[in-house]
């Protein structure tokens, strides 16, 4: 009887975890700004594993579509919020792995947050992101800040 009691729990344990992996990888609707709204989530709450599913999504989604918005650009979009707001796949692919960068770096791991900004900067260097205080920040210009921060603290490992 103490054994099935033990095995159900276990059973029970398993299942749960299992569901909640499931749950994690809810992807809402699958915009492009639902997956960007879930990363910021999920790094907020150091939820690594889900930032990275977020990426993943997005990039296969969106990334074609931001590289095509990319290419049509010799500088950042400007005007009014409709027009910056007018290149969505750039700004939250760009976003996005910003994102995944930081998530990189919390975790330690310099180099492949590196790899990450560095895609950023390379391809998807005019995004923007639109800030809740009302304003867009550049994510590709705080990339390169974070890689020669990161760069610099593999020296002083070294």
């Amino acid at each position: 009887m103490k054994l099935r009691w033990c095995v159900l729990l276990v059973l029970v344990a398993v299942l749960s975890s299992v569901k909640s992996d499931l749950l994690a990888q809810d992807f809402g609707d699958s915009k492009s700004s639902t997956l960007v709204t879930k990363a910021w989530e999920a790094l907020a709450a150091g939820e690594h594993d889900n930032v990275t599913a977020y990426t993943k999504k997005c990039c296969e989604l969106y990334q074609d579509e931001a590289k095509k918005q990319q290419s049509s650009l010799s500088d950042f979009a400007g005007g009014d919020d409709d027009t910056i707001h007018s290149y969505w796949a750039l700004n939250d692919v760009g976003t996005i792995l910003f994102i995944q960068g930081a998530s990189l770096s919390q975790q330690g791991k310099s180099s492949e947050a590196v790899e990450a900004y560095k895609s950023l900067v390379d391809d998807y260097g005019f995004c923007q992101c639109w800030d809740p205080q009302g304003w867009f920040w550049k994510p590709s210009e705080a990339a390169v800040a974070k890689i020669k921060e990161l760069d610099f603290d593999a020296q002083l490992d070294d």
